[in-house]
């Protein structure tokens, strides 16, 4: 009996530590996720898009050019200085992509146990359905790395809707290997409602900065970017279980929409820095310049992952192109 009460009181123990501990993070995360939503709203319009609300910035005139961001970004990667490049020849539209920035994730993906994933196809329709709103016919679709399979679902599904693509430093076809244990983790039930928890709750300014520098090498960020960008909004739950979760399923899909780039038939413009080790340009966007009819590949020499931010010119001059190519010009 006394054996049965102690082992009882220690149970007892042990559950209330751990209730108290995840009470712990959960609030610590939530102030976290809360100072980092005062400290950047929206700075565009939200749209209500078959019941989701889609975040979207609207500036320029001209033909129209959609802008979509890559994995763990937001509108601000564009906006920090790319936009204005070209506001002054185009009407501009920069989304943010679903569960990240101030994009709501589809009905059905949302939760700490959560697995379910929005693919390049469900994420282009709905920004094409919200480009609809807006009076959006036949943009230029830009898209840089995760972003560029979602401008190559958005040809794919809406051919008719697609004056031209330019892919920059995109996603496009299938890589060996996996990509990595993080990825996995937090893309699973267990992980997305423990270890992501953690992460947001916990995430040192150094862990963000690092990352940040990862990707822009062998290039450094511009001054400020770090503190633009709103890095805090990517490490809230629900954006990092969706930026996980998309991620982690992302090859299967891409090894599916890859059987149909010949079937496109716009003008397509690809721009790939040598340099990237994140998206390697052997791996994507040089069996992509042969996938698709006409399409032409620019190399960037010694650039990385980030051409917008170490390039630009050559990116204007590429949507330009593709301006001309489509007869928008």
């Amino acid at each position: 009996m006394r054996n049965t009460l102690a082992y009882n009181l220690i149970t007892i123990t042990l559950a209330a530590s751990v209730i108290s501990g995840c009470a712990y993070v959960d609030k610590r995360a939530t102030t976290r996720e809360t100072a980092a939503e005062l400290a950047y709203p929206p700075d565009g319009r939200i749209l209500t898009v078959n019941g989701s609300k889609v975040h979207v910035i609207v500036t320029g005139s001209g033909p129209d050019l959609v802008l979509i961001h890559g994995a763990s970004g937001n509108t601000r990667d564009f906006t920090y200085e790319f936009v204005n490049r070209v506001k002054n020849d185009y009407r501009v539209i920069v989304f943010d992509r679903p569960g990240l920035g101030w994009t709501d994730r589809l009905p059905g993906a949302v939760g700490p146990f959560n697995t379910k994933f929005e693919s390049p196809y469900n994420q282009a329709d709905l920004l094409h359905a919200a480009a609809r709103q807006l009076g959006v016919k036949k943009p230029i679709v830009l898209g840089h790395s995760f972003g560029g399979a979602v401008a190559l679902a958005w040809a794919l599904h809406h051919p008719e809707d697609t004056a031209a693509l330019v892919l920059v430093s995109a996603v496009s076809n299938p890589w060996p290997g996996d990509l990595g244990a993080l990825y996995t983790i937090n893309a699973s039930a267990l992980g997305g409602a423990t270890v992501v928890p953690l992460i947001t709750a916990f995430a040192p300014d150094t862990m963000i900065e690092g990352t940040i520098a990862s990707i822009f090498a062998p290039q450094t960020a511009p001054d400020g970017y770090a503190q633009f960008v709103g890095a805090g909004l990517t490490v809230r739950r629900e954006s990092m279980r969706a930026n996980a979760q998309q991620v982690n399923n992302l090859r299967p899909q891409i090894i599916e929409m890859s059987k149909h780039y010949g079937e496109l038939t716009m003008p397509v413009e690809i721009l790939h820095g040598t340099k990237d080790t994140i998206v390697p340009l052997d791996i994507h966007s040089a069996p992509l310049s042969h996938q698709i009819a006409g399409a032409h590949l620019t190399r960037l020499d010694g650039i990385g992952h980030m051409p917008h931010h170490a390039a630009p010119q050559a990116v204007v001059d590429a949507i330009d192109r593709a301006a001309h190519r489509a007869g928008l010009r």
